[in-house]
């Protein structure tokens, strides 16, 4: 495959992105091969060892995002967003559950940089960078609306099934979040909550820091996913949940300040998906260069050939355009928006179908677990609908293309 065009990273990145590419080599793959059968442990707290966190802090990866002031390793802002999709990818070569992981804990970090109150970083921050099992969650899904509360019905039909209600010097958090990465195991979560029901969800809507361990909050299960097993997504509940008034984030208007996790959000996940493509080729093209059948090394037979070139050049074609993206984030170009949901959605489409050819190309080895190939593919199946589907993202994109017509409400005329 054409090498990884380094002439445009800066020395920070280079070092991030070699120190990365180490650590899933000597580290994350060996564990990957060896204990493939832990991604089917049912007590999901015992799938990934603590050692794999703790060599995400060694190399400085894990606290990426909390300000330098408390510790945390800052990147260079200006190509912050390029940053993460370098660091993502190569993670996520190695796995992308683990790549998950980490990056809801840089995605929430940079949330809580930008807009928790100076108290609420002197008391989580360091919490963060003491514990290397310390893990972050952002709580917005719920059974009655996901990725679709993105599309321009902003009606109080389609506001937040979860409530928060203010009593005294508390937040009274009553509700269900599901689908939720690092849901079932982590420290701390950042919830979404109706607080006006008179008004559309971009004006009623709070977010809030909870805790884990709060009282009224139920950790209430781990979702078994098909892909993506080594991180934990879990379904919360919430009875009369108590929150301290000051663990308020933003009041009523927290999902338009939300873009600053959502949108390097989904260039984080491209990136990943990416990874598991880059992941897929390496494989494939080691096995199609070593196997032998029909009395030659697979590589021989042109029709193994033209599919190993087809899957090269999709993933070239992602590369560019999370690159693309990326920078448009970095730079706050007007396009930033429609550039991120393509690259998400078309990353997902593509990569599914370097995947295909991995699995294809190894035959019956393909379907075995023991190998390894159907892990990548069951990987790259879950980002067709993670961080919203794929409908939901080409609406969205053609929506921020032409706000005045598509998509308008199907509902009652005003």
């Amino acid at each position: 495959m054409i090498q990884a065009d380094e002439t445009s990273l800066s020395e920070e990145q280079r070092l991030m992105r070699h120190s990365c590419r180490a650590f899933v080599d000597n580290v994350v793959t060996p564990f990957i091969r060896t204990n493939w059968r832990k991604e089917w442990d049912m007590s999901p707290e015992d799938r990934l060892p603590p050692a794999i966190l703790e060599g995400a802090e060694a190399i400085g990866i894990r606290t990426l995002g909390v300000p330098a002031d408390f510790g945390g390793v800052e990147l260079e802002r200006d190509a912050e967003v390029r940053t993460f999709a370098l660091i993502s990818e190569e993670i996520a070569r190695g796995d992308s559950g683990l790549a998950d992981k980490l990056v809801q804990n840089w995605k929430v970090s940079i949330l809580l940089r930008e807009l928790a109150p100076r108290h609420l970083q002197e008391k989580w921050f360091p919490r963060l960078l003491a514990d290397p099992k310390f893990l972050l969650a952002h709580c917005l899904t719920e059974p009655r609306g996901a990725s679709d509360r993105w599309l321009p019905y902003n009606v109080p039909e389609a506001a937040m099934q979860t409530k928060a209600v203010l009593a005294g010097d508390h937040w009274v958090i009553n509700g269900r979040k599901q689908f939720i990465s690092n849901g079932y195991d982590a420290s701390l979560y950042v919830v979404y909550a109706n607080t006006d029901t008179s008004k559309g969800m971009l004006q009623g809507t709070s977010s809030f820091l909870v805790p884990r361990g709060t009282l009224g909050l139920t950790i209430a299960k781990c979702n078994e996913t098909i892909g993506c097993r080594f991180m934990n997504n879990g379904e919360l509940i919430f009875e009369d949940c108590r929150v301290p008034a000051d663990h308020l984030l933003v009041k009523d208007a927290a999902l338009g300040s939300a873009g600053q996790y959502f949108r390097a959000g989904k260039i984080i996940q491209a990136a990943k998906n990416l990874g598991v493509g880059v992941a897929c080729f390496e494989r494939t093209a080691d096995y199609v260069q070593n196997y032998v059948q029909g009395g030659r090394i697979l590589i021989k037979h042109q029709a193994v050939a033209l599919r190993l070139a087809d899957m090269a050049t999709r993933i070239e074609a992602v590369r560019a355009l999370v690159d693309r993206a990326a920078k448009a984030v970095d730079d706050n170009h007007a396009d930033a928006d429609i550039l991120c949901n393509m690259a998400k959605v078309y990353a997902s489409e593509e990569i599914m179908k370097v995947a295909t050819h991995a699995l294809e190309l190894h035959g019956g080895n393909g379907a075995m677990l023991e190998f390894g190939i159907e892990k990548l593919f069951r990987d790259a199946a879950i980002f067709l609908h993670m961080d919203a589907t794929v409908d939901i993202s080409r609406m969205k994109i053609v929506k921020n293309m032409f706000p005045a017509t598509a998509g308008k409400y199907a509902g009652p005329e005003a």
